[in-house]
């Protein structure tokens, strides 16, 4: 054997994998961890979700290749969810394609738009893959700040100032993972026109629109958007069904086409019943929302009291399924949560890997049961 690719080294395994190995084997060795790092819903979708799946998955013709754009059902399920819930006006025929999760997307984007020498800016903090997958393509990343004193929006004036040339795209993700800033229209204005003016393709990672949020909001809803950007969309988080993979690319009919191009040489479509299994969850209503972001309320209560017991800082304002915790300045967010997972038996999610700008800060997820938060505070 000659040897890893030599993109191997530029990236490490994900943080969460890595851990939750040793999280894991705390807990086959008996201890009480309690795991408040991981975003993962651990709710149930809704009834007629888990039943369009079994009475699909029942049928002995529904077990074949599907097509690559998904069924037109299921495009169409996600045209009549944004126009419901959004206000947005997407062709089923052409600017929406399923994915197997938002997560394929953004290799899928990150192949169909970027080369190596290509650059790219992604926010710091933010989603780690972002920064992972572009890296594995030999794609030069640059960082930009986001930090609590501009609200975690970006700053536009030091982007003027960067050297634009080589970049050809732009992530950004409102709410935002992990600060938890809200959606916000004259943010995504300056982002639109940020983009128009450097000749940018501007990708809008939207998963969290629906967590404690009362009025979800999309690129697409500003004018000219769909000229420059695409928006990454999923039911990991709204819809409990993170397990399921079912996530969602739209935007312009030829970007739709060039991202299929290449999805279509990695995977053969996602099972019917999984897509069946969406639609129902597309069709939901307000009340759905309503009732799932009820529960999330009392949680991060619970959780905003875990955290002053911890002694630290944290907003208030803010939307996802995550509460965003500053450390004293005398901590470092690695030693915090070694020391909260060795002597308390509770699992955090550290700043750090989410990006110089996650430095001293750590993340509690919402994605566990009040009596769990409750136990969480009583150890502290």
């Amino acid at each position: 054997m000659k040897g890893f690719a030599k993109s191997v080294s530029a990236v490490e395994e994900y943080y969460f994998s890595k851990k939750l190995k040793e999280v894991n084997r705390l807990i086959q060795e008996g201890k009480p961890i309690i795991n408040m790092g991981i975003g993962s819903p651990d709710l149930a979708p809704h009834p007629t979700v888990v039943d369009a799946l079994k009475h699909t998955a029942s049928q002995g013709s529904s077990h074949g290749y599907q097509g690559y754009q998904g069924i037109f059902g299921l495009r169409k399920a996600v045209a009549d969810f944004y126009k419901e819930h959004y206000a947005v006006i997407l062709n089923p025929d052409a600017e929406i394609l399923p994915l197997m999760g938002s997560k394929e997307g953004i290799m899928h984007v990150t192949m169909t738009f970027l080369e190596k020498g290509d650059g790219v800016l992604v926010p710091d903090p933010g989603y780690p893959t972002y920064s992972s997958v572009s890296k594995l393509m030999g794609i030069k990343v640059h960082p930009y700040v986001l930090n609590a004193a501009n609200g975690w929006y970006p700053d536009f004036e030091a982007l003027e100032k960067q050297d634009l040339s080589n970049i050809k795209l732009m992530w950004c993700n409102y709410p935002h993972m992990p600060s938890g800033a809200k959606a916000d229209l004259s943010v995504f204005e300056k982002l639109v026109k940020f983009a128009q003016k450097h000749n940018l393709v501007l990708v809008h990672d939207n998963p969290y629109s629906f967590i404690l949020e009362n009025e979800p909001k999309s690129i697409f809803q500003i004018e000219g958007a769909k000229d420059v950007a695409l928006e990454l969309n999923s039911l990991s988080k709204s819809s409990n069904m993170a397990g399921w993979r079912v996530g969602m690319l739209l935007g312009r009919k030829d970007w739709i086409q060039a991202v299929t191009k290449v999805k279509s040489n990695m995977d053969s479509g996602m099972f019917l019943g999984l897509q069946k299994g969406a639609i129902e969850a597309l069709s939901l209503g307000a009340d759905w929302y309503t009732t799932l972001n009820e529960i999330y309320v009392k949680r991060r209560e619970l959780v905003w009291e875990l955290a002053s017991k911890m002694e630290l800082e944290f907003e208030k304002e803010s939307a996802g399924m995550f509460v965003w915790a500053k450390l004293p300045e005398n901590m470092t967010a690695m030693g915090f949560v070694d020391k909260m997972l060795y002597e308390k038996d509770i699992f955090l999610a550290p700043g750090d890997i989410f990006g110089k700008n996650g430095l001293g800060y750590v993340r509690f997820s919402l994605c566990l049961p009040e009596e769990k938060i409750q136990e969480a505070i009583s150890r502290i």
